[in-house]
């Protein structure tokens, strides 16, 4: 396991709820840790994915009755994580136990922590808030570290170079002046591009005044909204950390306005925007992020960036990061 304190004791999704109904048995990995996911009519569960007999991956195992039974030695286990059957014999040894970790779910989305959450899941209003249609996309994988993945979501200045004709326009190169303060956890930049820029993306032409918010919500969560004369369009990425070579990032959509498109059609245009992202993310150097003020140069428009990185230094966040002294 990779045992950085912060993101131990924090929310981090393994699935979507829709992918885990009653009898599902599946496999995942967090912070370099094997999990069991599985349903066992009642509630979804989140386990060491280790039979507590010799060790045998439980996921591939099978779900019946509401337990689960290792594909090994038939050792049974009930929803608590208790072992209730050891078919070999009828007593069953004092300890035979399987680690539970805690599960919620929101967002339509399967949320594990592996210590003892210090936090509830990240906030994103927009998701139930009235009038507002919600999309879910990704997840999208990254071979990179989840701290310089979230930090792209967050930065301002690469979007008429990495998406030009998606979410930025070559011609549209100026970033607004705008000002980062401190927020509830993290740094919020406000009043983004409040001068007239470019307005592309889902049911956008043309230029029009746009005013931008980006949040970081916790290390590895982000959100940003975009809102022009009472339209809002939101998003909400969440960065699981696999390990040390691999992340996957769940984007959500909330959109208050008519698109002209489907589902499927916002799905897309967020797959291919995503798709712009993984190779420049990739190919970032190093991977770890680098926390000192002068690790790298910055300019005016990476002001949220700095933030972050800041922000992430006085968390005292491990994983993900070059510290500073």
């Amino acid at each position: 396991m990779l045992k950085d304190p912060i993101l131990l004791n924090d929310w981090h999704v393994v699935a979507r709820s829709s992918d885990i109904g009653p009898g599902t048995v599946r496999s995942a990995r967090l912070l370099g840790e094997d999990l069991v996911l599985w349903h066992d009519g009642q509630s979804i569960r989140a386990w060491l994915d280790r039979c507590r007999h010799r060790g045998a991956k439980l996921s591939i195992g099978r779900c019946q009755a509401g337990r689960l039974t290792c594909a090994y030695h038939g050792w049974c286990y009930d929803g608590t994580g208790a072992c209730v059957l050891v078919p070999a014999h009828d007593a069953i040894p004092e300890g035979a136990r399987v680690h539970a970790h805690p599960v919620r779910l929101r967002y339509g989305l399967v949320w594990v922590c592996l210590g003892t959450p210090a936090h509830e899941v990240p906030l994103f209003p927009e998701w139930d808030a009235p009038g507002f249609r919600t999309v879910s996309a990704g997840p999208y994988r990254f071979r990179a570290l989840g701290t310089r993945v979230l930090e792209n979501f967050l930065d301002v200045g690469h979007y008429p170079f990495v998406h030009g004709g998606f979410t930025g326009d070559p011609e549209h190169l100026r970033v607004g002046d705008y000002q980062v303060e401190e927020g509830d956890p993290g740094p919020v930049a406000r009043d983004i591009g409040v001068r007239r820029v470019w307005r592309p993306g889902p049911g956008g032409t043309g230029e029009v005044d746009v005013r931008y918010t980006y949040r970081a919500l916790r290390p590895l969560t982000g959100s940003f909204t975009k809102e022009y004369s009472g339209e809002c369009f939101a998003m909400f990425d969440t960065v699981t950390p696999v390990d040390l070579a691999e992340s996957l990032v769940w984007t959500l959509m909330a959109v208050n306005y008519e698109t002209g498109s489907t589902d499927r059609d916002l799905i897309g245009y967020q797959d291919e925007v995503t798709s712009q992202d993984v190779p420049i993310v990739e190919s970032q150097s190093p991977g770890p992020l680098p926390l000192g003020p002068d690790a790298e140069a910055h300019v005016p428009s990476d002001r949220m960036s700095v933030a972050y990185r800041r922000w992430l230094r006085k968390l005292g966040l491990v994983y993900g990061t070059l510290p500073w002294p």
